[in-house]
């Protein structure tokens, strides 16, 4: 008897343990938690998403970008808040101040100034902020009929660029992609915002439009190299106003992160 109730002792565990595992079999599973990202985490993600955005940026001002379309949809905040905020308006400002001592130390005979127009004497700012500061694929037909409210505003440190430039004794010289068909409201847009007494507008003929605006930007400098003019200045938002032949002696680049242009 009592080497039976030894053995039924030493089977004890065994049994209990074996119920234990009947009885959860029989619970219920656990419920799944999901885990919500936390405020650090939030705040987090988008520094790593605004710094990627700044860095994007800053090589596409560089021209260390591939050719591209259209603003990265991610990067969409932080172009809107760089446009609409003070460091464009910074950016803009020192460009000109570098611009203006440049031109006051650079004076010469026969001497001129290249200007480009859409996004470095007029802005379309208010265009692009309807089609997503740069997201929306470029369309010309839409573009154009903005153009054609002639309601695009100066640039205020443009023009006071300009208007310097031009008591300095430069000739000035505006060197467009805008096609020969906008020069009535082009030339009405640019006085009523303030810009008179140029030299010459240039826009692009009709043998100019397959042509890359490097390619068609080159052609009309090296034109007015031809009639004697040395180019000292040049001011531009894309490297295609500046880069090629017949470039000027000091080429001013102003931030434009809305579109490129080849």
């Amino acid at each position: 008897m009592a080497r039976h109730g030894g053995a039924a002792l030493l089977l004890l565990p065994l049994l209990l343990a074996l119920a234990g595992s009947v009885a959860g079999d029989a619970l219920p599973p656990r419920p799944l938690v999901i885990q919500l990202p936390t405020e650090e985490k939030r705040a987090e993600e988008a520094a790593e998403a605004e710094l990627r955005c700044a860095s994007w940026r800053l090589a596409g001002e560089a021209n260390n970008l591939a050719p591209w379309a259209a603003v990265p949809e991610g990067c969409v905040p932080h172009v809107c808040a760089y446009l609409t905020g003070p460091a464009y308006r910074s950016d803009l400002d020192l460009v000109a101040r570098e611009a203006s001592a440049y031109a006051r130390s650079a004076r010469a005979a026969d001497a001129a100034w290249v200007f480009d127009i859409d996004e470095t004497l007029l802005s379309n700012l208010p265009y692009y902020a309807q089609h997503g500061y740069g997201l929306e694929l470029f369309d010309h037909r839409e573009f154009d009929r903005w153009v054609e409210t002639g309601e695009a505003p100066a640039i205020p440190s443009s023009l006071r660029l300009y208007r310097e430039v031009r008591d300095l004794g430069f000739k000035t010289f505006l060197l467009t992609g805008r096609t020969e068909a906008h020069q009535a409201v082009t030339v009405d847009n640019l006085r009523r915002q303030g810009f008179h007494d140029w030299d010459k507008l240039i826009l692009r003929a009709a043998a100019d439009r397959e042509k890359t605006a490097t390619a068609y930007k080159s052609e009309k400098r090296k034109e007015m190299e031809a009639e004697g003019y040395k180019i000292l200045g040049n001011s531009g938002d894309q490297w295609s106003d500046l880069l090629g032949y017949s470039m000027s002696a000091r080429s001013f680049k102003l931030p434009n992160p809305m579109y490129y242009v080849p």
